[in-house]
């Protein structure tokens, strides 16, 4: 975590000459939802009631950013995150690197790559590393709010977890405030 907010520091201090019109904070928040297959579901007989796909967990993430230019943001985040299958809760605080793939104002399609802490209210697991990709897209609002929408991979890294790991895919909902 001291690692990547001081790259975010040394990107900071170095865009300091650029243009001041393409630098800006910002705030963002998403909420996150994962689903996993149903281990009851069967493929050939669909009058069984159940569903392909189950509700798996949520997750909240809210964050301070800014956009050092065109191409390049530092996020900061703090999250909650509710696993159901597993009855597990989390918080994590970690750090975003995006990088805008292609811009049109703020229109964007972009790719975020975090890394961070976990941190577990209870005993039943230790501490963790929390790490995440996507990609995503940034659609330009009305006035200073954007709509967010974005695919990522997260990795839970808890000790005396099945592996070692939580993994999870999830679809983003959320916003960026300029």
């Amino acid at each position: 975590m001291k690692k990547l907010l001081l790259l975010i520091a040394v990107i900071l201090l170095a865009n300091l000459t650029a243009n001041a019109q393409e630098k800006s904070p910002f705030f963002t928040g998403a909420l996150n939802f994962t689903f996993a297959l149903n281990d009851n579901y069967v493929l050939f007989e669909p009058d069984d009631d159940e569903e392909l796909l189950e509700f798996s967990a949520l997750m909240t993430r809210f964050g301070f950013g800014y956009q050092f230019d065109k191409k390049w943001a530092g996020i900061v985040n703090l999250g909650y995150d509710h696993h159901t299958k597993f009855d597990i809760n989390a918080i994590p605080m970690f750090g975003t690197l995006r990088y805008n793939i292609s811009e049109d104002g703020y229109d964007t399609f972009f790719t975020q790559v975090s890394y961070g802490n976990l941190w577990r209210p209870s005993n039943k697991y230790e501490n963790g590393r929390y790490y995440a990709f996507g990609v995503g897209a940034q659609i330009e609002g009305s006035g200073r709010w954007h709509a967010v929408i974005h695919l990522d991979f997260h990795r839970k890294k808890i000790n005396d977890f099945k592996n070692g790991n939580l993994d999870s895919v999830s679809l983003g909902i959320g916003f960026s405030f300029f």
